[in-house]
């Protein structure tokens, strides 16, 4: 006679293709052996990064346990950080990542435009031995946001140009970007209305078209959540941390004396454009070079165990942690170190 109670459950009901797998013995809890059993699913490929695993009530029905022990399985996959829920949204596999140190400031601001901006932003990612992509620029010609108007000196009613686009790293969602400039510009500089890449990069096509040389640049940077498209593009829950980066740029207000005359901004200077970055926090670092300080070093570790090797990067810099929401670190390093993922 079977006396084996019939509320235990004997496995988790195989899907097609897939094997039963059979419970082990009964000194082991059934969540952990739900545990195990999405683990070696996520680890196998067939739940990928930032994959949503199957509902509560899917898993529940499928080894025929209660939902308090499917929670228990959860709760110990997102402890492990191979799961993390989302509030409404389910439950989804963390993506796994090598944050990339992303240098704000710059050597050359009148040059190359500042940190993590084109050509910049290419030679920032190849140089950590990374792969830099963006998708095409989506244009724009829309009313000035209030908080860009302020900042380029025009009313909240004047047109502006938009320029946006989604950067990717190693082929992983890494930042969006969009830089809005006044629509008079296009007058001299057409191919800002064009959706394609300025390949020299718009501020050496400014000062050629319109002799605006960039002489600085002021950032402001802000965390808070993401938005719904933020939220699909980056896979990031509703609180999970992203930083904002507010760049804008100034030229000599001299320099161009046919643009309109801009409101609030100090006489002598003139705004030429407003750049809104966004940054997850899951997979950037902040970096920024104050004073005179060495170029920013780059090794690869040599290769251990057959593994291929890894780029490290090395920096004597002001490194500003981004961690997540509520907590910030930031530490002075005085002499030169590598973040590596023991610094992460």
């Amino acid at each position: 006679m079977d006396n084996e109670p019939k509320s235990e459950p004997q496995g988790r009901k195989g899907a097609p293709g897939t094997p039963n797998r059979r419970r082990p013995p009964a000194s082991q809890p059934i969540y952990q052996t739900i545990a195990e059993d999405l683990r070696h699913r996520i680890q196998s490929g067939e739940f990928g990064q930032g994959d949503k695993l199957p509902t509560e009530d899917e898993i529940s029905e499928s080894w025929e346990a209660s939902r308090n022990t499917v929670r228990q399985a959860i709760d110990r996959l997102t402890r492990e950080g191979l799961v993390a829920k989302r509030q409404g949204q389910g439950t989804f596999v963390t993506i796994k990542v090598d944050p990339f140190v992303a240098v704000l400031s710059t050597r050359t601001p009148v040059i190359d435009g500042g940190g993590m901006e084109g050509a910049p932003y290419q030679s920032e990612v190849e140089e950590q031995h990374r792969v830099p992509s963006a998708s095409k620029p989506k244009i724009e010609i829309q009313d000035c946001p209030r908080e860009i108007a302020v900042r380029l000196g025009i009313k909240t009613d004047a047109d502006v140009i938009s320029r946006h686009q989604k950067r990717y790293i190693d082929g992983v969602p890494w930042s969006m970007q969009t830089s809005y400039y006044p629509y008079e510009l296009a007058s001299k500089a057409d191919r800002l209305l064009k959706a394609a890449d300025i390949e020299e990069g718009t501020v050496t096509y400014l000062s050629d078209t319109w002799g605006l040389d960039q002489v600085g640049y002021r950032d402001w940077t802000k965390k808070r959540t993401p938005n719904d498209e933020e939220q699909q593009f980056f896979k990031l829950g509703p609180d999970d941390t992203l930083y904002e980066v507010m760049r804008t740029a100034f030229a000599r207000a001299d320099s161009a004396s046919e643009l309109s005359p801009r409101e609030g901004i100090p006489d002598g200077y003139l705004p030429t454009r407003v750049t809104v970055t966004i940054y997850p926090a899951d997979r950037n670092l902040l970096v920024s070079d104050y004073g005179d300080v060495p170029h920013v070093l780059y090794e690869v570790e040599p290769k251990q165990q057959g593994a291929p090797g890894r780029a490290r990067k090395l920096v004597n810099l002001t490194v500003t942690r981004v961690l997540p929401l509520g907590r910030q670190a930031q530490v002075s390093l005085s002499t030169t170190c590598a973040l590596d993922d023991a610094d992460r």
